[in-house]
């Protein structure tokens, strides 16, 4: 018992020291910790700036170009129709056929026509006897007059019928012109080569005086018809090229200058329809086909930068501008015109000369240093 005693006696350190080790301890570790937090700020204060690519701002000239679908149409469309009404008795030609000028399209029944050209030929043969009779009894009355033997008023008689069946031979001679006129438009002619787009009528079908029987889309220069957005007439020149190119086939282009603007906004599709002149249409461009459209809008005076330098501040468009004395960043608002391939067009926000970062933005903060790396000139 009296060496366990001893021994612990020996082990245990006396009370009167605990105090003073626990305060050394906790001084140590506070010490510890301001080291660390020294070595932190340090390190801090030492940290490398991010190196990044910077591009010097500059005004360019911007002329965005539009490219719009559309189809080639007819620059002229016929309607043709019978000038007599009749029942069809023959359709010659169909829909897609070209015709030449002149060819019989249609014919329609020429009976009753025929009837009325039979019935004006007998007026005028019996007018025409009317007229023989007539001058004949005129110039036996004018040869006794001078001889004494009739009277003035058997005279003006004879003179008055001579008169009178001039007029109905006249008549009857315009009549039958008419007549023969009506049998020739029981024939629909086409009035210009072209192609037959729409017809209305089949065989056996009774048809009224200038009802639509066929359209002819006639040959020669062709349009290109485009449903534009409003906007963009309003961005567009007054007079610009077109540069016209066959959807199925780019190697068929042309040039075309607008011909025609509607002045009214289509309800359905709230487009204007703009009507593009191709003068000596290639032969590639059939009617109908689809083609591409292709404008330039006014130029305008903007900043084009790569689109990586494009950053985002508050939800809106912005750009890290580079300070020049401390090379320090800054997160700043543009205005964006429109995006191109592998280009963003900025229209306000920037001045000439800023230089902008264009890599390595992506790991940038507000005021935030950076190392400029192969600046562009």
């Amino acid at each position: 018992m009296t060496r366990n005693a001893t021994s612990s006696a020996l082990q245990s350190p006396p009370s009167s020291l605990l105090p003073f080790r626990t305060a050394s301890i906790l001084a140590c570790a506070m010490a510890s910790l301001l080291l660390a937090g020294c070595q932190k700020q340090e390190a801090a204060e030492h940290k490398l700036p991010i190196m990044v690519r910077t591009e010097t701002v500059a005004l360019a000239d911007y002329a965005p170009r539009t490219s719009l679908t559309g189809v080639i149409a007819a620059r002229t469309l016929n309607n043709l129709s019978f000038r007599v009404g009749g029942r069809v008795a023959e359709r010659l030609v169909d829909v897609g056929q070209h015709v030449d000028q002149g060819a019989v399209l249609a014919r329609i029944d020429p009976q009753e026509q025929q009837s009325d050209l039979r019935s004006a030929q007998a007026d005028l043969d019996a007018g025409q006897a009317q007229l023989t009779q007539s001058a004949a009894a005129f110039e036996r009355q004018k040869t006794l007059l001078a001889q004494g033997f009739t009277t003035r008023r058997d005279y003006d008689a004879a003179d008055q019928a001579l008169k009178v069946a001039q007029g109905s031979v006249d008549a009857a001679q315009s009549a039958l012109a008419n007549a023969q006129q009506n049998l020739s438009f029981t024939e629909l002619k086409a009035g210009a080569a072209g192609v037959i787009t729409a017809r209305q009528v089949e065989t056996g079908q009774v048809v009224q005086a200038a009802q639509t029987v066929f359209t002819v889309a006639e040959d020669g220069d062709r349009d290109a018809v485009f449903n534009v957005q409003e906007t963009l007439v309003a961005r567009t020149p007054a007079s610009p090229a077109v540069t016209i190119t066959l959807l199925s086939d780019p190697q068929v282009r042309a040039t075309g200058k607008v011909r025609e603007i509607s002045p009214a906004v289509d309800p359905a599709s709230g487009s204007i329809r703009v009507k593009v002149a191709i003068p000596d249409t290639p032969a590639g461009m059939p009617l109908g086909a689809a083609v591409i459209g292709s404008v330039s809008a006014r130029p305008a005076k903007v900043i084009l930068l790569p689109w990586q330098a494009l950053t985002s501040s508050a939800g809106n468009p912005a750009v890290w501008v580079v300070d020049p004395s401390t090379k320090a960043v800054a997160a700043t608002r543009v205005e964006v015109l429109a995006f191109d391939s592998g280009t963003v067009v900025i229209a306000s926000g920037l001045n000439e000369g800023q230089s902008v970062v264009t890599a390595g933005g992506q790991l940038l903060s507000s005021g935030q240093t950076v190392e400029i790396s192969g600046a562009a000139q």
